[in-house]
């Protein structure tokens, strides 16, 4: 079952937590999430999964930043969450992927217990201007059934920025 928007922040402060959280990014049945003003994006034309890859940081602009296709950037949400008792879910926004912007390629399903910014997997179709703090994604919850262990601890766990892959770890 998915939470209503109402629900949402009924729960916040309780088992779900956005910081910042305004009242104006809640809908129906979810709340949208900003994208911060710095992306990464990888710099070797070939990457490798059991190596660390190499990124540089790039910062958006005011006025913003043309993205070329065919690379695959990576920003974080502005918003830090934490969630307890249910699964967190990130979907892009329809007015974006309608521009061609994809905001998460393949990982848009979190752990219940997860706490951090909500790294963005970034690609567009055809070379798009993007500006900071746009409500870029949405979050939305679902309910969980039976006995489970919270996600506790983990690569990505209780992040302070930007998470490029760290899957090299699973080769060590």
């Amino acid at each position: 079952m998915i939470l209503s928007g109402k629900e949402i922040q009924k729960r916040m402060g309780k088992d779900l937590f956005i910081e910042p959280f305004r009242e104006e990014q809640l809908n129906p049945n979810s709340y949208n999430l900003k994208l911060h003003d710095e992306l990464l994006m990888y710099t070797d034309d070939v990457l490798d999964m059991k190596k660390e890859n190499k990124v540089e940081k790039i910062t958006i602009p005011p006025e913003g930043l043309v993205l070329a296709p065919n690379r695959l950037y990576l920003g974080r949400t502005m918003e830090y969450t934490r969630t307890l008792k249910v699964v967190p879910m990130l979907e892009g926004r329809s007015s974006v992927g309608r521009l061609g912007l994809f905001i998460h390629v393949t990982a848009g399903f979190g752990d219940v217990g997860f706490s951090g910014y909500w790294t963005l997997e970034i690609f567009c179709i055809q070379p798009i201007r993007i500006y900071p703090h746009i409500e870029i994604c949405q979050l939305y919850y679902h309910t969980i059934e039976g006995d489970y262990e919270a996600y506790h601890s983990g690569k990505y766990q209780n992040n302070q920025g930007i998470q490029p892959s760290y899957l090299y770890k699973d080769f060590e």
